[in-house]
């Protein structure tokens, strides 16, 4: 989520905040190494039950943010609120039984988290795929970890997975520090980033059930994320554009690619060996004129027009096409990053970091970004991407206390109906 967030805040913030960017993350990581060898040796110092009352007050917000309609993101505001809500109320009774049930659903999301890393960086191959699939195994580690009762017996479970969660922050604070040092991210073209355009960015997704041909068979998840079947048996895997004005990038292959059974896990590898020639379609309209409307259609009215320009005209000088790692999804991805990159910087103080750490649809955002690094971007990932970023830097011109009472007018009517 850092990363994220450093990204929407701009180079101008980063390298003003470049030092103590450094020494949050010295200070995260030395409170994380406490905070685990505090859970192993019994003490407990840390204060679990005011950190659960957090994590409930934190779920029951991002809930009735859901139930206030004013998110697109409703699916994933309510796991979110429900997951945590349940970790608090677990941590806050502190219990034997609640302390097996924390391990075991710590251990069962490390475990999952591992197994999808290796799985998805032997399958695809993409740029340090080995580094990912030493990171899955070391969340297996953390799995088992979790799962034997050794050598608090389940006591210290809480404490290590919240030390272990600093020790990670902090981490990936100092990697962002080393990279950024040595990056030539000053010199930021984002002047006019947070001024609204007078053109708006439009990201256009068809999804996979939304552009079959015939009615789709319906397989939830798989035909969001993946690929849809209509009921002549014909795939259908959706697709993803950006247009801004005149300005439209469509990434398709020059010729289409076969996709037959036994050579689909061949295509699914990001290496070079699965480049092929791409085409970049002239405007919406023609593309929509051959083919069908899109799906969704997602508007953003603040970003960097000359930046997105930039990136649209360096990345066109590249006539390739990938399944995996340069196809329709990750292009509008990356240009989407590009064109919003420092438009939430507003005076470069700590200010600007609270309003957007507070908003759900960050973490969202950051939590579907990772996963697409991890494996593939896809129509599915980047219509959710899109959303979840519009809400982060258009976020509803309404107060808290009108916002709660929103939420309870909801809820009135939804007791009442």
């Amino acid at each position: 989520m850092i990363q994220l967030l450093l990204l929407l805040l701009g180079a101008q913030f980063s390298q003003r905040h470049l030092p103590k960017l450094l020494a949050f993350g010295v200070a995260w990581f030395a409170i994380g190494v406490f905070v685990v060898f505090d859970a192993f040796d019994g003490a407990l110092w840390f204060p679990l039950q005011a950190f659960g009352l957090l994590l409930l007050l934190e779920g029951i917000s991002t809930i009735g943010m859901t139930r206030s309609g004013l998110s697109l993101q409703t699916s994933f505001r309510y796991s979110k609120g429900v997951i945590g809500a349940l970790i608090g109320v677990l941590v806050i009774v502190r219990h034997s039984y609640t302390d097996f049930a924390l391990a075991m659903l710590f251990g069962v999301g490390f475990a999952l988290e591992g197994c999808l890393l290796i799985a998805a960086a032997y399958i695809v191959r993409y740029r340090h795929w080995r580094t990912t699939a030493a990171l899955g195994a070391l969340s297996i580690v953390l799995a088992i970890i979790f799962f034997q009762p050794y050598p608090t017996h389940y006591r210290g479970t809480v404490p290590y997975c919240i030390g272990m969660w600093f020790v990670v922050g902090g981490g990936r604070m100092v990697w962002l520090y080393l990279r950024l040092r040595t990056s030539a991210a000053g010199q930021s073209m984002a002047s006019h980033a947070g001024e609204p355009s007078l053109t708006p960015m439009v990201v256009h997704v068809w999804t996979p059930v939304g552009s079959a041909r015939d009615k789709a068979i319906r397989r939830p998840v798989i035909d969001r994320y993946i690929a849809a079947v209509d009921s002549k048996g014909v795939i259908s895997t959706g697709h993803a554009a950006l247009e801004a004005g005149n300005l439209y990038l469509s990434l398709y292959p020059a010729v289409e690619i076969d996709r037959a059974p036994e050579e689909f896990a061949r295509l699914l590898r990001a290496d070079a060996s699965n480049d092929v020639a791409g085409r970049y379609l002239p405007s919406y309209p023609e593309e929509a004129a051959s083919w069908c409307e899109s799906t969704v259609k997602i508007t953003f009215r603040r970003y960097d027009a000359r930046r997105l320009e930039t990136f649209t005209d360096q990345f066109k000088t590249k006539g390739i096409y990938n399944l995996t790692s340069r196809n329709c999804s990750s292009t509008v991805a990356e240009a989407l990053e590009a064109a919003l990159e420092g438009t939430e910087y507003r005076k470069g103080g700590w200010a600007d970091v609270l309003r957007l750490v507070v908003m759900p649809e960050l973490w969202i955002a950051a939590q579907i970004r990772h996963r697409a690094h991890t494996m593939a971007w896809t129509p599915g990932l980047v219509l959710d991407y899109a959303r979840a970023l519009r809400v982060v830097t258009h976020p509803p011109a309404i107060g808290w206390l009108a916002l709660a009472a929103l939420t309870m007018r909801h809820a009135r009517r939804a007791r009442r109906a």
